[in-house]
């Protein structure tokens, strides 16, 4: 990582009481941004993400926001927080998304074979599983690939049975999570 001095735009102590826990000691902002985050509001919530962990010692030095990172740096019980605006940040999170999108894939294709084993599509078995379904989703939410993979169907064969469940009024469309839809019982 290359570091840059003018990606510095703020600064600050957080302390700790043993009673009131973190507080903020100072702050000092180098650069008049509109990024500075309002350090009153979030000094315990920067305390606890880069004192907590585990306990052989698991923590971070550096949490990346959208716009900033912070690199925090603890003495005794206080942390001293840098607050940086990094350069080239969107292409750096562009390429990672490809790199994590392409393990994905590659996971998911060594998933496959089990996993996308279609059941054999008879007319007892959906009469079954259309039964099931609103069963199982009547106190919870699931998602179509949840469903699939319960069952074993393949993707057209679970879009089929909910397509006729959604039109019977059994399940409905709960909410929408990334790509996939979250079901529940009517």
């Amino acid at each position: 990582m290359k570091f840059n001095e003018e990606e510095v735009f703020g600064a600050a102590l957080i302390g700790f009481d043993m009673i009131d826990g973190p507080f903020l000691k100072w702050k000092k902002e180098y650069n008049k941004t509109k990024n500075m985050v309002k350090l009153d509001d979030f000094a315990m919530n920067f305390y606890l993400a880069f004192r907590g962990g585990n306990a052989s010692g698991k923590k971070p030095r550096a949490i990346l926001y959208d716009n900033f990172y912070i690199v925090a740096f603890p003495r005794d019980l206080e942390l001293c927080c840098l607050f940086m605006k990094p350069q080239n940040l969107d292409e750096n999170i562009k390429q990672l998304n490809k790199v994590a999108s392409r393990i994905i894939t590659e996971m998911e294709v060594k998933e496959k074979p089990e996993a996308e084993v279609p059941i054999e599509s008879d007319e007892n078995t959906v009469e079954e599983i259309m039964r099931l379904i609103p069963n199982i989703l009547s106190e919870a939410k699931m998602s179509t690939p949840e469903l699939r993979r319960y069952f074993k169907l393949s993707n057209s064969q679970i879009w089929k049975i909910m397509s006729e469940l959604e039109s019977a009024r059994k399940v409905k469309r709960a909410e929408k999570k990334g790509r996939s839809i979250m079901w529940t019982a009517s």
